[in-house]
């Protein structure tokens, strides 16, 4: 276990989930493997907050209250110094399409909710290491 932890230490993740539930589990998994992480539930806080943490990856939520992942992957796209950041996007609500306009947009991953632990894990891992 140690060589795991070992490896993703330091590197840093914003979750972006309005569900406390998710936002606790998407914490409680990522931090019980090394990773440093900065949660939000306010997508209308995330391009500063991004700015501010500088994180190695960002995790969204697609669906939220107030402004969509979707649209703030955009803007993450369009800045200078977000557009580097590669993003997991997490969304309970996924239709036809919604997939490749969201990887369209310039996400890295995409994962439809409800999502096994194992596999949330893994597609962290393949975008982060």
């Amino acid at each position: 276990m140690q060589t795991e932890v070992s490896k993703s230490v330091n590197k840093k993740v914003l979750i972006v989930e309005d569900n406390e539930l998710n936002l606790k589990l998407f914490t409680d998994l990522l931090r019980a493997h090394g990773y440093t992480i900065e949660p939000l539930r306010d997508g209308r806080e995330a391009l500063a907050k991004a700015r501010e943490f500088a994180p190695d990856m960002v995790i969204m939520d697609i669906q939220m209250p107030h402004v969509s992942g979707l649209d703030l992957i955009e803007q993450m796209q369009g800045d200078a110094v977000l557009a580097t950041i590669p993003v997991l996007a997490v969304t309970a609500y996924a239709g036809k399409g919604d997939e490749e306009r969201i990887l369209g947009a310039g996400a890295r991953g995409y994962l439809s909710k409800p999502v096994g632990m194992a596999q949330f894990l893994a597609a962290v891992k393949a975008i982060v290491g």
